[in-house]
Parts: structure tokens; C-alpha cells; sequence
């Protein structure tokens, strides 16, 4: 990407550490925030439990990319991808501890004009949602998969946004 040609992609974990599996999102932000193939157009913001004081966060944006425990009833430790243009309406509403999770930031964002048009929630099924420092087993064995998922989701969005800025009459 061209530098000042657009937004960075937004890579935003949010959850509670404090709430073992509820953190997940913020060990995925440091894996990939260590990661130097995402180059220069993406940032990383941990949003811990901020909730709706997130929001500004969106603004100008052309992609976001989530991290979060997403409890949607699958076996604990799978990894979810959620990506819609529609997604603040069509996704139920996801089971989190902090605050406001991913879906109601983004039913938020979408109420106020400020939703990115490209958005994916990477979360990893909680095991455990009590207090306690530390991921479970499963969730921590699923962290390289959704690692992988997010690094491969950005690099998607990277190609697109480039794509439509060389080429905007394809878009």
C-alpha cells in the first residue's frame, strides 16, 4: 500500500484478561503484531474492555479485522471466521464477558456510518469464562490455527484494498 493512501487495516483484540479464555484475543494481537510479512499497513490496538469507546477506532477505515473469544457453541478451541458486509445484523449475539463484544461494536459502528466496508471476527471458542490468568488448554492449542486464520484474512484484505485503489472502476 501507498503510504497516506488509506487507513491501516485495524487489527482490534478485545476480552478480558482476567477471565482466562476471555483473553484470547490479546494473545492472538501479540502473535501477529510480532509478525513482520503484515508490513506497514496494519495496526494493532488492543482494545481490552474498552467496549463502545472503541468506536473511533473505525473512522476512515477500509478493514477491520476482530479478535475475540467467540462463544457460538462449537467444542471449545474452534476457531471461527465471521466476514459480511452484513455482518452486525446477520450474526446472533455472541457470548463474551467484557462490556460490548465484537458483533455489538460493530452493530454500533454500523448505526453511526463508521463500518469499515471490509470486517472479520477471528475468535476462538472459550472453554473456561471465570477468573483466572491464563488460556485452557484447548484454546491455547487452538491459537496457532487462528493465527494463521487472522495473518491469511489480513493478507486477503491487503490485496484487496490495494486492488481497488490501483483499479476503483473494478469496485
Amino acid at each position: 500500500m501507498t503510504a497516506g493512501s488509506v487507513e491501516p487495516i485495524l487489527v482490534l483484540a478485545v476480552g478480558n484478561q482476567l477471565l482466562s479464555d476471555d483473553g484470547v484475543g490479546m494473545v492472538l494481537l501479540d502473535e501477529l503484531s510480532r509478525d513482520p510479512s503484515l508490513g506497514d499497513g496494519v495496526e494493532f490496538v488492543d482494545g481490552g474492555t474498552q467496549g463502545l469507546a472503541l468506536l473511533g477506532q473505525f473512522t476512515g477505515r477500509e478493514a477491520v479485522v476482530l479478535l475475540d473469544a467467540v462463544a457460538l457453541g462449537s467444542a471449545p478451541g474452534t476457531v471461527h471466521v465471521l466476514r459480511s458486509t452484513g455482518l452486525p445484523t446477520c450474526v446472533p449475539q455472541l457470548a463474551t464477558s467484557h462490556d460490548a463484544n465484537a458483533v455489538e461494536l460493530l452493530r454500533f459502528a454500523a448505526l453511526l456510518d463508521e463500518l469499515p466496508p471490509h470486517v472479520v471476527i477471528i475468535g476462538v471458542e472459550p472453554e473456561i469464562l471465570t477468573t483466572g490468568i491464563g488460556l485452557s488448554e484447548k484454546v491455547t492449542a487452538a491459537v496457532p490455527a487462528a493465527v494463521q486464520q487472522a495473518k491469511t484474512n489480513i493478507m486477503e484484505l491487503q490485496k484487496d484494498i490495494l486492488c481497488a485503489l490501483q483499479c476503483p472502476e473494478r469496485f
